[in-house]
């Protein structure tokens, strides 16, 4: 942590510190305290600030540079996904188990045994931001079974990812491909990533500066312009017929 700086904390009805203030190590630690409200959660998005913190811990604060993100038409299509898309083993829908969605996310891969950010707070946080229709899923499905899926929020033009799970080859994939392919058809300018991993990079996943990032939320992240679950669903079943 640098050494030099003091971490600031929030109370109710405080306003977050600039980003440029964030920590350089560790990468974008701004503030901790406040709580996970809509209100809070909707203003920290709009300045490229998202919640990240363990059990036992304040809320913790971060906008991390550079920032990894997607833009959705520049999202990479593996062949073998391609072929895995193809041969329609998986049904892709919307906003149909959300919660569902967010309990795999926290216990996905070893997080269960490790502990995950996904803590109970969180997870009533951003199911209260879904009922308030600000929060959505892609949930990926095999013979009636969840198999894979994400979740994020729908601000303005601008989807931050949250999380995503696979519990079968590619599900998790083929969430963010057909995510990818609606946002397009939805006038969306990119898909918030918050962090790089090689996963992410894999996919079409690129770093942009803070500033570049920055500029995008003045000019595409307005949260007049919301998304419906409605609007969501329908754009994805005419990308599905379409594939």
């Amino acid at each position: 942590m640098n050494s030099n700086k003091r971490l600031a904390w929030l109370n109710a009805g405080d306003n977050f510190p600039p980003v440029a203030q964030a920590f350089i190590e560790p990468n974008g630690l701004l503030a901790a305290g406040a709580d996970l409200s809509p209100t809070r959660l909707l203003d920290a998005y709009q300045h490229g600030i998202f919640p990240w913190y363990s059990a036992g811990e304040p809320v913790l604060w971060w906008s991390p540079a550079p920032r990894c993100v997607i833009y959705p038409d520049q999202f990479h299509c593996s062949r073998s996904l391609q072929k895995r898309v193809r041969r329609n083993v998986f049904t892709v829908t919307s906003n149909r188990a959300f919660s569902a969605v967010m309990l795999a996310c926290a216990t996905a891969g070893t997080r269960a045994e490790r502990g995950t950010w996904i803590t109970q707070d969180m997870f009533d946080a951003y199911c209260k931001m879904h009922e308030l229709g600000w929060a959505h899923s892609l949930e990926v499905w095999r013979d009636g079974e969840l198999v894979g899926g994400m979740y994020g929020l729908a601000i303005g033009k601008i989807f931050f990812g949250e999380s995503m799970f696979s519990h079968a080859t590619d599900a998790s994939k083929i969430a963010l491909c057909f995510l990818c392919r609606t946002l397009v058809q939805l006038g969306f300018h990119l898909l918030d990533c918050q962090v790089e991993n090689p996963h992410l990079l894999s996919l079409g996943a690129k770093n942009i500066s803070r500033d570049i990032f920055q500029s995008a939320l003045q000019e595409y992240c307005h949260p007049a312009d919301k998304l419906s679950a409605d609007a969501l669903e329908k754009t994805l079943e005419c990308v599905l017929r379409e594939q």
